[in-house]
C-alpha cells in the first residue's frame, strides 16, 4: 500500500507573516489606481502637457520595472526584508514629495522617486513568501492571497481616492501612503523573518545599467512616436532601446552569476507566464488610464462616482483570484489561462461601444468582464512563475514577475495612452478663433486641457470646445479599446497554444 506524503502543517507564524507582506503590496496597488481619478484636477492645477500628464502616470511603473530585477536580485544578497523596509521608508518619504509638488516636473520627478522604492517592495514581498511557504500547496493559497489582495487595492484604489479628492486636494492621494509605511517599518521586524540567497554570485552593475537604460529608451521612443512621428528623436530611442537590449541578454548568457537567468525562459511555461502576465496587466493598466478620464470629463462623474462604477469590476478580480486556487485542480493550465484572457477581450469589445451620453452600464459590464479575467491570469501565472525555481533564487524570478507586470502598468500607459492621445489630436480639429493659441494648444493637447480651457469660455465657444473634444476622445477610447483587445486576443492564443503543449 502506498503512503502519501503528509502536507506540512502551517504555523500561525506563517500566517501573519503573510498578512504584514501584504502591507507593502496594499500599499503599491492603491497608489496604482487612486492616481488615475486625480488626473482631472492635475491637469488644472498643474497644466501638464499631454506628454507630460503620460510621465506623471507611468514614470512610477517604467522606474519601477527598469529596476525591479536588479533590486530583486539585490535582495538575495543583502536580505530580502531589510530590503524591502528600506523600500517602505523610501516610499514614505517620496509619497509626501509628491503630495506638494508645486509643478508637473517636481510631481514627475517625485513619481520616479516612488519607481526607485517601489522596486524594493513588490519582489521582496513575492521571495519571501516562497522562502515562507516551502510546500506549494499553501504556497499556492499565499500567492492567491498576494493576488487578491492586490486586486483589492486596485479596488479600493478608486473609491478611496473619490472620498478623498471630494474632500482634500489632488495631494491627498499620495499622501495616505505614509502611515502604511510607518506600519510596515514597526511591525516588518517583528513578523518577517530575513532571508537571501547563500550563494547570490557577484553582484554585476553594468547589467543594472543596460537594463533600466533599455526600458526608459523604449518608453521614451514610443512616447516620442505618438507626439512626433518618427521623429529622429523617437527613431534614436527606439535604437537604444533594441542595442541595450541585445547587449544586456548577451552579458547574461556570459557572466557568471547572471542578474537575470535567461535559462528560465528555456521553460516555455515559465516564458509564457511571463508574457500573459505582461500582457494582462497592459490592458488592465492602460484601460484605467482612459476610463477614469471618460467617466469624469466625459459623462461628468465626480470621482467617487466614476471610483463606484469601477467598483464591481475590480472587486470581482478578488473571489476571482482566490478560486482559481481550486481551478488549477481541476482545469488544464492552458484552458484557463486562455479562458480568462478572453474574458479580458470581451470587456474590451463592450468597451467600443461606449458613448457620449449614459455609458456607465456599459463600464460596469466591461470592467466586470475584464477584472475577472485579469484575478485569474494573475493567480495563475505567479504560481507557475514561482514554483519553477528553488527558493534561493526566489527574488530573482520573483523579479522577473514583477518586472513583467509593472513593465506591463507602464506600457499600457504608454502604448494605450498615446495612441488615445494621437486619436483625439487627429479628431479633434480646432478650438475657437478668438481662442488665444497657447489656449488652443493646451485644449488640442489632452482632454483635461480642453475642459479647462472651456471654462474661462462665453457658454457658446465653451459649449462648442466641449463637444468637440468629447467626441474625439470617445473616438478615441473606441479605437485604443480595439487595440486591447486584439492584444488580449492575441495572448489568450498564445497562451492556450504554448501551455497545451507543457
Amino acid at each position: 500500500m502506498t503512503r502519501t506524503t503528509p502536507v506540512p502543517s502551517t504555523t500561525n507564524k506563517q500566517w501573519f507573516a503573510l498578512a504584514t507582506l501584504l502591507l507593502p503590496v496594499l500599499l503599491v496597488s492603491v497608489d496604482n489606481t487612486v492616481l488615475g481619478f486625480a488626473v482631472p484636477e492635475l491637469s488644472r492645477e498643474l497644466r501638464p502637457t499631454g506628454s507630460q500628464l503620460l510621465w506623471i502616470i507611468d514614470i512610477y511603473s517604467l522606474m519601477l520595472a527598469g529596476l525591479l530585477v536588479t533590486v530583486g536580485t539585490l535582495g538575495d544578497r543583502i536580505g530580502r526584508r531589510r530590503l524591502l523596509l528600506i523600500g517602505a521608508a523610501g516610499f514614505g518619504a517620496a509619497s509626501i514629495l509628491a503630495a506638494f509638488s508645486s509643478s508637473a516636473g517636481m510631481l514627475i520627478a517625485a513619481r520616479a522617486l516612488q519607481g526607485v522604492a517601489g522596486a524594493t517592495l513588490m519582489p521582496s514581498t513575492l521571495s519571501l513568501i516562497r522562502n515562507i511557504f516551502p510546500d506549494s500547496r499553501t504556497r499556492t493559497t499565499a500567492i492567491a492571497a498576494w493576488t487578491a489582495t492586490f486586486a483589492g487595492g486596485a479596488a479600493f484604489g478608486p473609491v478611496l481616492g473619490g472620498w478623498l479628492l471630494g474632500h482634500f486636494w489632488w495631494g491627498s492621494v499620495f499622501l495616505i501612503n505614509a502611515p502604511v509605511a510607518v506600519l510596515l517599518l514597526i511591525v516588518g521586524p517583528m513578523l518577517i523573518p530575513e532571508s537571501r540567497d547563500p550563494a547570490p554570485g557577484r553582484y554585476d552593475v553594468p547589467s543594472a545599467a543596460l537594463s533600466l537604460l533599455a526600458l526608459l529608451s523604449l518608453v521614451f521612443g514610443i512616447k516620442q512616436l505618438a507626439e512626433h512621428g518618427g521623429s529622429a528623436t523617437a527613431t534614436a530611442a527606439m535604437i537604444v532601446a533594441v542595442c541595450t537590449t541585445v547587449l544586456f541578454v548577451r552579458r547574461q548568457h556570459r557572466i557568471p552569476a547572471p542578474m537575470l537567468d535567461m535559462q528560465l525562459f528555456a521553460n516555455s511555461r515559465f516564458g509564457v507566464a511571463v508574457v500573459s502576465n505582461l500582457l494582462a496587466v497592459f490592458v488592465m493598466v492602460g484601460g484605467l488610464f482612459f476610463i477614469t478620464q471618460y467617466l469624469q470629463l466625459v459623462l461628468n462623474l465626480n470621482p467617487l462616482e466614476a471610483g463606484l462604477v469601477l467598483l464591481p469590476g475590480l472587486v470581482l478580480s478578488i473571489p476571482a483570484s482566490l478560486v482559481t486556487v481550486r481551478l488549477l485542480r481541476r482545469i488544464r493550465l492552458a484552458e484557463l489561462v486562455g479562458a480568462s484572457m478572453l474574458c479580458s477581450t470581451l470587456g474590451y469589445l463592450v468597451m467600443t461601444l461606449l458613448p457620449v451620453d449614459g455609458g456607465i452600464g456599459l463600464v460596469v459590464i466591461a470592467f466586470v468582464l475584464t477584472g475577472t479575467g485579469a484575478g485569474i491570469a494573475e493567480t495563475a501565472t505567479n504560481d507557475v512563475i514561482m514554483s519553477a525555481v528553488p527558493a534561493s533564487k526566489a527574488g530573482g524570478a520573483s523579479a522577473i514577475s514583477e518586472t513583467g507586470y509593472e513593465l506591463g502598468a507602464a506600457m499600457g500607459t504608454a502604448i494605450l495612452g498615446s495612441f488615445l492621445n494621437l486619436i483625439y489630436r487627429s479628431g479633434f480639429g480646432s478650438a475657437p478663433a478668438d481662442v488665444t493659441e497657447s489656449a488652443q494648444e493646451t485644449a488640442h493637447d489632452t482632454l483635461g486641457g480642453a475642459m479647462a480651457v472651456a471654462a474661462d469660455l462665453p457658454p457658446a465657444q465653451a459649449s462648442a470646445l466641449r463637444e468637440a473634444a468629447v467626441h474625439a476622445f470617445t473616438h478615441g477610447v473606441h479605437l485604443t479599446s480595439l487595440l486591447g483587445a486584439a492584444i488580449m486576443s492575441y495572448a489568450a492564443l498564445q497562451a492556450w497554444w504554448v501551455l497545451r503543449r507543457t
